[in-house]
């Protein structure tokens, strides 16, 4: 390092320290934040520290001098929306984070999307404990259609999805995973349909796609679909899916626009299976849970949504759990859907898994509290 790179180096680094106005993260909740990524609007990082260069910054945890890995979310834009960090905060507890000028911390990449145009419009998203697809509109009249959301059985903290479709050997397991969950002409594991004179009308398969952000803590994309009428009532929808790093559920926002005057009914729904399984449906926290039969060798797969306005009613029908939800005219629908796999070691059982989603639910009830200063 030259004499003027030092220079530039220490005048940065006095700029952020002379702020002296950390970050403060609460957690309001009685249950833990076990490894989530938190979201810091960009706003409260200026006000605390008007200089920030996101070209030179590196993020701390109050009384220690290593810096943590961050991302900078964008959501499609060139403007930084989100500071993400990765942290675990006990119940009733709170961190602070400091800012100062300097190389950011490594980053290991713990989320990844992306469009799969080898494999009939796939779109497939991960992160380091599940992995996801849906399916595009070259499946469209195809004997192998499908309509919902696809998970994959994971059980390693690495990124596969690029491997696993180079390889394409997906359905059967070599250690890593494998994918044997059917979809089908199914909402799958938590996609949305509309419900009209007590019918299922599936909006087929999404038609265009974009990358928002893609990790290392967070992937966002966004997907549209072609306008499908139902007994003379057109419905648009846009769907915005973002998963974070150590999550077991993404975060799904639907936008609809329809012209029926009115509240539109649509369902989410998880695809159930013939054989007898545990479930959970619990309208007043808004949880809807899936502990799916026993697969052979494969092991079991938990399926489960999360929704955050309440109650929320929950129904059984057409080999579905729904629950339902009313589209206004123009607006957004916003839910949580994902899965575990008992074989990946954390979750291995009904109750550890509507545990989860209960904790989860509790978590975003409670959301944590940004604030600056000390």
């Amino acid at each position: 390092m030259n004499l003027f790179t030092t220079f530039v180096s220490l005048f940065l680094l006095s700029h952020y320290v002379g702020a002296q106005s950390p970050i403060r993260i609460n957690n309001p909740a009685d249950v833990p934040l076990n490894e989530q990524v938190i979201e810091i609007p960009w706003a409260t990082v200026k006000k605390a520290y008007p200089n920030v260069d996101t070209t030179n910054l590196q993020v701390l945890l109050m009384g220690s001098q290593q810096p943590v890995a961050y991302q900078l979310e964008r959501r499609g834009t060139k403007d930084v929306q989100h500071l993400l960090v990765q942290v675990s905060i006990g119940p009733k507890q709170s961190i602070g984070l400091t800012l100062r000028g300097g190389k950011p911390a490594p980053a290991v990449s713990k989320t990844y999307g992306r469009y799969v145009p080898e494999r009939f419009d796939d779109f497939a998203w991960e992160n380091d404990r599940v992995a996801f697809r849906i399916y595009g509109a070259a499946l469209n009249g195809r004997s192998d259609n499908a309509y919902g959301t696809d998970i994959w059985a994971k059980r390693t903290n690495q990124l596969i999805l690029n491997k696993w479709y180079k390889e394409n050997d997906y359905h059967n397991d070599h250690g890593e995973g494998l994918d044997y969950y059917h979809v089908g002409l199914t909402l799958g594991a938590g996609d949305i349909a509309v419900f009209l004179n007590d019918s299922l009308h599936f909006i087929h398969n999404y038609t265009s796609w974009e990358v928002l952000d893609n990790g290392p803590l967070r992937t966002t994309f966004r997907v549209r679909f072609d306008p499908y009428t139902f007994n003379g009532i057109t419905v648009r929808e846009v769907r915005t899916v973002s998963l974070d790093a150590g999550s077991q559920l993404n975060k799904v926002q639907v936008h609809i626009e329809q012209n029926s005057g009115k509240a539109l009914p649509m369902v989410v729904g998880i695809s159930q299976r013939k054989e007898p399984s545990p479930v959970l449906l619990d309208e007043k926290a808004g949880v809807l849970g899936y502990w799916e039969p026993k697969h052979g060798n494969d092991g079991t797969l938990g399926i489960g949504c999360v929704f955050p306005v309440t109650p929320v009613r929950l129904l059984t029908k057409y080999d579905h759990l729904l629950a339902r939800l009313d589209a206004p005219p123009a607006g957004d629908l916003l839910y949580y859907t994902g899965g575990a796999w008992d074989k990946a070691g954390r979750i291995t059982s009904s109750q550890d898994w509507f545990a989860y989603l209960r904790q989860f639910a509790q978590q975003r009830n409670h959301p944590p509290r940004i604030a600056v200063g000390k």
